[in-house]
């Protein structure tokens, strides 16, 4: 059954990404948190179209997928669960929680080095917050988090279901936790003591410096309560709070595809980044 699974890996991740997509835009049409400022026929295009970009890229420039990396380190004997006897459910589960902590680290580190941040402010910029903002992200990013999965890996020795594993959830929840939906206060209470909720990342999203260097985690929302980035609410409330970068509010610059693929190239305040901060 395992062979089965990581042999039809794309099939699986696909078919993942479009159900939760799909199920994710009919929670927004049916009960949205906020009004959107940019239409969605303009946000969708252009943000699947950046996504399907992404795609074509990495298929063309990085020699495996995520899952190829796996099997190639198991072939090899890389990694730690590659070289001492581990209970296969127990590696497995442990490289899902350790990958998804590489992840916080990295989205960390995208903030904090100025450069790195010219690239993910690509995602930053978007200035409504819904499902197609989780997809958002510059080529450029894409490849380098690529380069970081495949290392965190190998240095792993992860085994290759825990990667399809991850790749699956890491998808989903982004694009739940980017969701313009509407949780009851109590259920998101709950919900937030094991998965990134909308609301907790919307924080993430305001345009206010504090509140954008918060609330780090993708999937798990553990990490930003232990290292102390964790904020519960934003400051001017879910309804009132600006999303976006308070440099960038040209529509056409920043919700258009030419726009969102130069946006790199463009100067800033340098306010974001965690080190540069004033």
């Amino acid at each position: 059954m395992t062979e089965w699974i990581i042999s039809h890996d794309l099939e699986i991740r696909l078919s993942c990404f479009a159900g939760v997509l799909l199920a994710m835009a009919l929670w927004e049409r049916r009960a949205p948190r906020r009004p959107l400022v940019t239409a969605r026929v303009i946000r969708w295009t252009n943000h699947l179209s950046i996504s399907a970009l992404n795609a074509l890229i990495v298929r063309a420039l990085l020699p495996a997928t995520a899952i190829g990396m796996a099997l190639l380190a198991q072939q090899s004997g890389w990694g730690l669960f590659n070289r001492y006897d581990v209970p296969y459910a127990i590696a497995v589960a442990i490289s899902v929680v350790a990958l998804d902590f590489a992840i916080y680290l990295q989205h960390i580190m995208f903030h904090a080095v100025p450069l790195l941040w010219r690239l993910h402010r690509v995602h930053h910029a978007d200035l409504d917050f819904d499902v197609t903002t989780g997809i958002r992200f510059h080529p450029f990013e894409i490849i380098l988090s690529m380069l970081i999965k495949y290392a965190a890996i190998i240095v792993l020795g992860a085994p290759a279901l825990a990667v399809l594993i991850f790749e699956v959830l890491l998808n989903a929840t982004s694009m739940f936790n980017h969701g313009n939906v509407r949780l009851p206060f109590t259920l998101d209470r709950w919900l937030r003591q094991i998965v990134v909720t909308p609301d907790m990342h919307r924080v993430h999203h305001s345009i206010a410096v504090h509140e954008t260097n918060s609330n780090f985690g993708f999937n798990l929302p553990w990490w930003d309560r232990l290292f102390g980035t964790y904020k519960d609410q934003p400051d001017a409330g879910h309804e009132r709070m600006t999303i976006g970068l308070e440099e960038l509010r040209d529509p056409f610059r920043v919700e258009r595809l030419r726009g969102i693929l130069m946006l790199p190239f463009y100067r800033s305040s340098d306010r974001y980044p965690i080190n540069r901060q004033k």
